[in-house]
């Protein structure tokens, strides 16, 4: 942490006390060359004007405060890597200022974003795992009983189709007949399913 040190003073307490303005650019050659003095002048003068500006983006006090910090303390840190020939002093900090504050929004933003695609993955969708178990046999036995309403050769086709995964041309060969034997068989059998189970065509 930065430690301030008062300045001292030679002036004659009954002498009135006239000093010059400096600059920011000599602010800035000054504490390149570690002068805690000039350093404390500057962070007077232009600390309001970085506040402000980290406060319009991040809204946030606290984190402003912290952003303000983190700019005064890399002004500290790269002050001899400021050069006048590139703009004003003042643009400088402030356009450090501005860099800070985006990237705390962006690294906000970041964690949020991080947070929601973590909770999305890590939820599972509560459900009656009994009742569910329960429904499917229910449906399963229902399927088997009305299974028994077909003639034999409506239950070989549906069999062959629906639970063996053969395509039509596959259980016409299976059950050497022509396909459109096999669909029509199909097609019977299906309708008297859907009517033994009371299921709307």
């Amino acid at each position: 942490m930065l430690e301030l040190v008062p300045r001292e003073t030679n002036q004659n307490p009954d002498q009135e006390s006239v000093e010059e303005p400096v600059s920011k650019e000599t602010l800035l050659a000054r504490i390149a060359g570690g002068d805690q003095d000039a350093f404390s002048a500057l962070y007077d003068e232009v600390s309001p004007r970085v506040f402000g500006l980290i406060r319009r983006l991040l809204v946030d006090y606290s984190q402003s405060e912290e952003v303000t910090q983190e700019v005064f303390l890399e002004i500290w840190q790269s002050a001899s890597r400021y050069e006048p020939s590139k703009g004003g002093a003042s643009t400088w900090i402030l356009t450090m200022a501005h860099r800070r504050a985006v990237d705390r929004i962006r690294a906000s933003q970041s964690s949020r974003d991080r947070d929601v695609k973590i909770g999305i993955r890590d939820y599972v969708a509560e459900y009656d795992n009994v009742s569910e178990t329960v429904e499917v046999s229910i449906e399963h036995e229902r399927v088997k009983e009305a299974m028994t309403q077909l003639t034999e050769l409506q239950r070989q086709a549906v069999t062959l189709a629906y639970y063996g995964g053969y395509s039509h041309s596959e259980v016409a060969k299976l059950l050497s007949v022509p396909i459109g034997t096999v669909k029509t068989r199909l097609r019977d059998g299906m309708i008297r399913l859907r009517d033994e189970l009371g299921v709307a065509s």
